[in-house]
């Protein structure tokens, strides 16, 4: 079963990104630019709510 974590080795602030790049199987360079396009198109504040909750609820990978 496939379950999304946040990203140890592949992680430039908290490994959001690589953990979703990771779980949907395309590289998380790509999720990075999505979200920055996401953060200018919604002026940023619901970008970087949804970046914290994810920071606080997506366990790392070594955690489980």
């Amino acid at each position: 079963m496939k379950r999304l974590y946040r990203a140890v080795h592949d992680r430039k602030l908290a490994g959001v990104c690589g953990g979703l790049g990771h779980y949907l199987n395309i590289d998380p360079t790509i999720v990075r630019i999505l979200l920055v396009i996401l953060f200018f198109a919604t002026v940023g504040f619901p970008v970087v709510l949804g970046y914290i909750i994810g920071v606080m609820v997506i366990p790392n990978e070594t955690e489980v």
